[in-house]
C-alpha cells in the first residue's frame, strides 16, 4: 500500500486486517516526525501452495520515510516488493530518505533474523500480497532534474504471486493439499511444439450463461493453457456456496484449484489472454480478507457467466507500447501472475528466437482496483532454454526434486519484471528487479537492457542490475505517454 497523505495513514492504522497493534503503535509514533511515509504491505503464497494448518502466518511491514521534498518520488528500487514502481526514473529529485522494516507475528514484533529463518524453513508464510527484503538496499540519491508530484502506481506493481489474508489465524479459508510431487523430474522443453496462441474472437461477445463450464471459452480469445492441466483454464478459485453475483458484498471462503480440478459449479475460472491482452472479467465480491479474484463464475446450473456483464468481451488490450525482443539462440519465457485470482505465474509471453512478443502494459486507471487502488502488472523471466510450458506454472518440472532453495525457475525465476501505466495516463513504468528473498541469489543466462523512448538507461548484465551504467539493486524507467520501449534479451 502507498501512503501519501497522514489521512491516508491514519486510515491505514484504522484498519486491523492490516497490521497489529503493535504496529498500528509504531506508525502512530512515525507520524509525529515524518511527513510522507510509504508503507508496503507484504503478503504470502497462494493457497494451494501454503503447506499445513499449522503454519504461522506473519506480517512485514517496510517503511520508507522520505523527510525532505514537497513533490517526491520513491528513493530506492524494489527488490520483490510489488506494490509500486519507483518513480526515481521520473523524478530525478533529491530525497533524504531512511527504511524501516518490521516482522511482525500475531501481535508480536520479530527480529529480521527470526523473520528470515521462518521463511527459510517452511514455519513462516507472509500475509498480504508480496515479499520482503531482507537488508534493504542503501538508497542512491537521483540526479535533479525536474519533479513530478507523486502518483500511485498501483497495488499490483512489482507483485509478489499471493493471496491476501488477515493478521489473525484465518478460518474462513479452506486450504487444499499441496500438488503431488512426481517422483522424477521430465526433461523441460527447449522450444516449445504447441506454442500458446488465441486471437480467436478477441471482440466476440461472450455469451453469458449460454457455454457450459466444461467448455474453455477459446472461441471468445481466451488463451488455453493445457499444460496447468485446469481444462485450459489459468487458474481456479472455488468460492462459497452461497455465493450471489448480485448480492455478495465479499467472499469469505476460497479454495484454490490444483492440477486436474475442473471448472466446476461454484468456481471462479481465471484464464490467459494473448500478448498484449488481458482478461477483463473479475467479480465485485472479493476476498473478505482481501485475495484477489478473478474470472468467469460457473453457475449452480454449470453454466459460465460474465462476472463484469459491463464488458462483455472476455479479453481487453493494455496500453501498450512495451515488447520483447530475444536476440538470443533460445526461447525465453516471461511469465505473468494470474492477477485478480490465483496470483500464480501462469500467463506466459514466450519469445522465439530472433522474435519479439508485446508484453501487455495495464492501464491503472481503467484496470482491476485491489482495495479501491489501481494495479499494474508483475512479469518472472526464466533463463532461456524453458518454454511456457515448462515454466509458466509454481513448479516447474526442471526444478521438480531440488530443495526450494535450488530451484530457478517459475516461482523461483531469478528476476522480475513490473509493468504498469500510471493513473494518471502520463508514464509506463517499467523496473526490473531480482525476485527476492524467494530467488536471491540465481542469475539469469543472458543479459537485459531497455531501449526505446525511455528517460533513463535501465539494464541487467552479468546478473548485476544497472542504472545509467552504474550498478543498483533493481532499476526503473519511464517511458512517455505515446512511446514505445524494448526489452531486449541478448548474450
Amino acid at each position: 500500500m502507498l501512503v501519501s497523505l497522514r489521512s491516508d495513514i491514519n486510515w491505514f492504522i484504522s484498519r486491523p486486517l492490516h497490521t497489529s497493534t503493535q504496529a498500528r503503535e509504531h506508525l502512530k509514533r512515525l507520524l509525529a516526525y515524518t511527513r510522507y511515509i510509504v508503507v508496503e504491505s507484504l503478503g504470502s503464497l497462494p493457497r494451494s501452495f501454503v503447506p499445513g494448518p499449522s503454519l504461522h502466518h506473519a506480517r512485514f511491514i517496510q517503511l520508507e520515510i522520505i523527510t525532505s521534498p514537497k513533490d517526491f518520488t520513491k528513493a530506492r528500487d524494489h527488490q520483490h516488493l510489488h506494490h509500486h514502481a519507483k518513480k526515481d526514473a521520473a523524478s530525478k529529485i533529491e530525497v533524504a530518505t531512511s527504511t524501516e522494516t518490521v516482522y511482525i507475528v500475531g501481535e508480536t514484533v520479530i527480529s529480521e533474523k527470526e523473520a528470515l529463518a521462518g521463511i527459510n524453513n517452511g514455519s513462516l508464510v507472509n500475509v498480504g500480497e508480496s515479499t520482503p527484503i531482507f537488508a534493504p538496499p542503501v538508497a542512491q540519491p537521483p540526479k535533479p532534474t525536474t519533479t513530478t508530484s507523486l502518483q500511485n502506481l498501483g497495488a499490483q506493481f512489482l507483485e509478489k504471486s499471493s493471496s491476501v489474508a488477515s493478521l489473525a489465524n484465518p478460518t474462513t479459508t479452506s486450504q487444499p493439499p499441496p500438488p503431488p510431487k512426481s517422483t522424477q523430474a521430465p526433461k523441460p522443453s527447449t522450444s516449445p511444439s504447441n506454442p500458446p496462441s488465441g486471437d480467436i474472437g478477441l471482440d466476440s461477445k461472450f455469451p453469458s450463461g449460454q457455454i457450459e463450464c466444461s467448455e474453455f471459452p477459446s472461441d471468445y480469445g481466451a488463451l488455453r493453457l493445457d499444460y496447468l492441466k485446469l481444462g485450459g483454464y489459468s487458474g481456479i478459485q472455488i468460492v462459497d456456496d452461497d455465493f450471489s453475483m448480485e448480492e455478495s458484498k465479499n467472499i469469505n471462503t476460497i479454495r484454490t484449484g490444483v492440477p486436474n480440478d475442473k471448472c466446476t459449479e461454484g468456481a471462479m475460472c481465471s484464464y490467459a489472454c494473448p500478448p498484449g491482452y488481458q482478461k477483463s472479467q473479475w467479480p465485485d465480491a472479493q476476498g473478505a480478507n482481501k485475495q484477489s479474484i478473478g474470472g468467469l463464475y460457473c453457475n449452480k446450473d454449470g453454466y459460465l457467466e460474465l462476472t463484469r456483464k459491463s464488458n462483455p468481451v472476455l479479453c481487453v488490450p493494455g496500453a501498450g507500447g512495451v515488447s520483447i525482443k530475444n536476440d538470443l539462440d533460445e526461447v525465453v519465457s516471461t511469465c505473468r501472475t494470474d492477477y485478480p485470482g490465483t496470483e500464480s505465474m501462469t500467463i506466459p509471453a514466450e519469445a522465439m528466437p530472433g522474435k519479439s512478443v508485446v508484453l501487455t502494459n495495464p492501464d491503472s486507471s481503467t484496470y482491476y482496483k485491489w482495495n479501491n487502488m489501481p494495479t499494474t502488472a508483475q512479469y518472472y523471466v526464466n533463463n532461456k532454454g524453458l518454454a511456457a510450458k515448462d515454466a509458466c506454472l509454481w513448479n516447474c518440472p526442471c526444478d521438480e526434486n531440488k530443495p526450494q532453495n535450488y530451484k530457478t525457475c517459475g516461482n523461483w525465476a531469478p528476476v522480475n519484471i513490473g509493468v504498469g501505466l500510471a493513473e494518471d495516463g502520463n508514464n509506463t513504468y517499467i523496473a526490473i528487479f531480482q525476485n527476492a528473498p524467494t530467488q536471491r541469489s540465481a542469475k539469469l543466462n543472458f543479459n537485459i537492457e531497455i531501449t526505446g523512448d525511455v528517460n533513463s538507461k535501465c539494464g541487467y548484465k552479468d546478473g548485476e542490475f544497472t542504472t545509467d551504467g552504474k550498478s543498483t539493486e533493481g532499476c526503473t524507467t519511464a517511458m512517455s505517454k505515446g512511446g514505445k520501449a524494448v526489452i531486449r534479451y541478448y548474450s
